[in-house]
């Protein structure tokens, strides 16, 4: 294989030779070598777009990233030393919402620290980027830990995931978003039976009528055959698509006006930012909630369809009728986005802590694990609210029922109920999470690959 170099001073002065071949391209700066794939090498560096990149373009290339390279240092520095110990290492991260030891912020450190005074200096910091694979920077680790496209259980409540300049630029986020759309509907799909259980049990459940699962489950059938399992799952999945659009534009503009226009949110900025976007999302598409759960509860024959169902309520009950319940399900946002992501971070760091030091690749297990589990608390937190809300809006379906305001709600559940009334249709609706989970999951790389997204 045919081979030659040239020789050059970079920009600090440093010998700069290089090796090229066919297929790739060799740095070697005074001593240290480092590997670039000739495809990231011109996509980086070509400036002329013609598909090639001459040694000039490289040499500037490799300027651009040294002032990216120092403005990095300059930031974690933060007492201005000219070198950063450990505890700056661990404020940065900490800033960036991963939270470390200080044992993990010393192995950071040790393994870019070369003269073993356990700081590192600008030609320490400046050569160990050099040495790495992209992926071991900040805002690419945590696209490895992204999980609100993934993960769908029935209430798209989660913060919306960040997406890199890149990933924006290339069009990858709609495919993302197109992927996880899709394995919602599929999951939704398959987990409605169980999600219309949950619905009749929340507002027909009672200490006189102590649904379970299988008497549930049994009545319907009874009631209207094996279709009726899957009332309610049609606007149930037409809503997926405005919702997720809706919210990924509306987080997209909050941070803006947050004014954070890093790549990589801190928690309490995703926790503000996806909340919001959250408020804003179902207030548009609230009336389909309603919708959802009026033909979830209708008998047979009761309506046609879903624009017969939303004529009937407005003839009836007026405009004011496709907002009832608003008010706690926009509650239920903040317990649910709050302990989602508290739990989510909780775990991903925990990990990082123990595994992190070798891998920045969770792999798939750890994802539908920490996913799982953050998604389960999330609903837990937020299910009283969302109970509420089920029952204001099926108030105007049950016969000699007052038409009650939340607290008035609150009350008489606790009243005649207990607390655990306050839970009614939990079963079903955590029997159908690991499913959920698991189709998602599936379907979501399978979207994947079909719209050309390459797996990390």
């Amino acid at each position: 294989m045919q081979k030659w170099h040239r020789r050059v001073c970079n920009s600090i002065g440093e010998l700069l030779i290089v090796v090229e071949n066919p297929v790739s391209e060799i740095y070697f700066v005074d001593n240290l070598v480092f590997f670039l794939p000739l495809q990231k090498a011109v996509k980086s560096a070509d400036n002329d777009l013609d598909g090639q990149m001459v040694f000039e373009e490289f040499v500037h290339y490799l300027q651009d990233q040294e002032k990216d390279l120092k403005l990095v240092f300059k930031n974690l520095d933060r007492r201005r030393a000219d070198k950063m110990d450990s505890k700056e290492i661990m404020q940065s991260l900490q800033d960036l919402g991963v939270h470390i030891s200080q044992q993990h912020a010393e192995k950071v450190l040790q393994s870019m620290d070369k003269n073993g005074t356990m700081t590192i200096d600008w030609n320490e910091w400046s050569n160990y980027p050099l040495l790495q694979p992209k992926e071991n920077n900040i805002p690419e680790i945590t696209l490895y830990w992204k999980h609100s496209t993934l993960f769908d259980v029935g209430d798209n409540l989660m913060v919306p995931d960040d997406f890199t300049t890149e990933e924006k630029l290339t069009g990858m986020w709609w495919r993302h978003l197109v992927a996880g759309g899709g394995a919602g509907a599929v999951s939704r799909t398959f987990t409605a039976p169980l999600d219309r259980l949950k619905v009749l049990m929340q507002v027909h459940g009672s200490r006189s009528n102590n649904m379970c699962i299988m008497s549930g489950l049994t009545q319907m059938i009874k009631e209207g055959g094996m279709r009726s399992l899957w009332r309610g799952n049609g606007i149930n999945i037409i809503k997926i698509a405005p919702e997720s659009a809706i919210k990924f534009m509306a987080y997209e503009q909050i941070k803006r006006l947050i004014g954070s226009d890093k790549e990589t949110l801190g928690i309490l900025e995703r926790f503000v930012a996806g909340s919001m976007a959250g408020v804003i999302a179902q207030s548009t598409i609230y009336p389909m909630e309603v919708l959802k759960t009026r033909l979830a509860l209708r008998k047979t024959g009761q309506y046609s369809g879903i624009s017969d169902c939303a004529k009937s309520i407005f003839r009836r009950e007026g405009l004011g009728a496709f907002y009832k319940g608003f008010i706690p399900n926009m509650m239920g946002i903040i317990p649910y986005a709050g302990m989602d992501l508290a739990v989510y971070e909780t775990l991903k760091n925990s990990w990082l802590e123990k595994y992190g030091t070798n891998s920045t690749d969770p792999g798939v297990l750890v994802l539908l694990g920490c996913g799982t589990v953050s998604s389960t608390c999330g609903q837990l937190a937020s299910y009283p609210l969302a109970l509420v809300r089920t029952r204001m809006q099926a108030q105007a379906m049950l016969e000699g029922s007052p038409q009650m305001t939340m607290s008035g709600l609150f009350k008489q559940i606790i009243q005649t109920e207990g607390a655990t009334g306050l839970y009614r249709g939990l079963a079903p609706n955590f029997l159908k999470v690991i499913p959920a989970v698991s189709i998602s999951y599936v379907v979501y790389e399978n979207l994947k690959t079909s719209l050309g997204v390459k797996s990390r």
